[in-house]
């Protein structure tokens, strides 16, 4: 597989020339969706969701479609009807030729006087976990960990046992639009020294290919 890092939370995932995009936000460059097949959506926070590139994205191919939770699949689903599916933590299912497995409920907490939204992760193939905003641990060993590194509700010490409790092979930043240029050597010292596994941060727009 081919994985291409877009803005914030977002990737490309690329195989057999079909195209899988996880969490089109609102940080994300525009050009995140073009040639989507699939798209799947981990909760309904905007740097996550932006309705309007999902639109784009449904609308310049009438084969595409879109996994993702309740929340957001009943703001899309009357406009592309039978092409917006609603998933849940346990489901498994076939989108665009990548086999895709739901994991997890819940957003993390960011206070507790808020209350938690919901949020599923998904893994791609048995081997590519995408969170979404949790550090929610799959029920499977996958070999890539997209780490969500800087958020509101984690700090470092969290994202580093999230890590080491994953045991992936190698982990990709995510969640990174909000990471100042000073702190990323922080962050990229401490994950690298500390996670337990291969670090690495890509660059939007950049590209690596993922073997098991």
């Amino acid at each position: 597989m081919k994985m291409t890092k877009k803005g914030h939370a977002c990737v490309r995932i690329e195989k057999d020339g079909r195209l899988l995009v996880i969490d089109p936000g609102a940080f994300t460059e525009q050009d995140a969706v073009t040639g989507a097949d699939a798209l799947l959506v981990t909760h309904e926070h905007v740097d996550h969701f932006d309705e309007g590139r999902l639109r784009i994205a449904m609308e310049a191919n009438p084969a595409a479609q879109i996994w993702t939770l309740r929340s957001v699949a009943d703001q899309l689903a009357a406009a592309f009807p039978g092409r917006v599916h609603t998933v849940g933590h346990g489901d498994t299912f076939s989108a665009a030729g990548f086999e895709v497995e739901a994991h997890g409920e819940l957003h993390a907490v960011i206070h507790p006087d808020l209350p938690r939204i919901t949020n599923v992760g998904y893994v791609i193939d048995g081997s590519v976990f995408h969170p979404g905003d949790a550090l929610t641990v799959p029920e499977r060993p996958v070999d890539t960990l997209l780490l969500p590194v800087q958020a509101p509700w984690s700090k470092i010490s969290e994202v580093i046992d999230y890590v080491r409790e994953v045991k992936p092979r190698r982990a990709y930043d995510i969640h990174d639009a909000l990471l100042t240029d000073l702190a990323r050597p922080i962050y990229d010292t401490h994950l690298g020294n500390l996670g337990g596994a291969d670090h690495a941060r890509l660059a939007s727009g950049e590209s690596v290919r993922l073997e098991r």
